[in-house]
């Protein structure tokens, strides 16, 4: 489906205040309002326009800044957390453990590089390479987990 020139700009202004604020709750019907447009019509366009719906693509940008605040400082994992838009630090750490697929102690621990490491490779390279992947949505990602796990788990038969 091809999407005029207006409303892809009506969808770059909501995705760049998304970008622009990442830790405001952005319920669809305030972008949508954004981009002058039906909440629904609003997340069917963006979904196209950008392969993510708007909720998915608003977690993946959390998750980023939490990686990099992780990764370039020494902030407390719940002052991350609370910066990066996350009412619960409970939540936020199952949500990001389910995206990284470990902790944010875990992960600040692998990715913090020696302070003279640091400045070897410019940044937005850094970020693409740590970019969470969410083409799958969190609650399929568990179900396959549950799956997985279900299978490797040895049958009291065979014990």
């Amino acid at each position: 489906m091809n999407q005029s020139p207006d409303l892809l700009r009506r969808l770059l202004r909501a995705k760049d205040r998304m970008d622009g604020a990442p830790h405001e709750a952005w319920p669809i019907h305030r972008l949508a309002q954004v981009s002058a447009v039906s909440e629904a019509h609003f997340a069917r366009q963006f979904a196209t326009a950008f392969g993510v719906p708007p909720h998915r693509y608003l977690l993946t940008r959390r998750i980023e800044r939490a990686i990099a605040l992780l990764r370039d400082t020494e902030l407390p994992v719940t002052e991350i957390a609370y910066q990066t838009g996350w009412n619960s630090l409970g939540t936020f750490g199952r949500i990001f453990r389910d995206i990284t697929g470990e902790s944010p102690g875990e992960l600040r621990a692998r990715l913090q590089p020696a302070p003279h490491a640091r400045k070897q490779a410019p940044e937005c390279l850094v970020r693409a390479a740590h970019r969470p992947d969410l083409k799958t949505a969190v609650s399929e990602k568990r179900r396959r987990e549950a799956d997985g796990k279900m299978e490797t788990q040895p049958t009291t038969e065979a014990l």
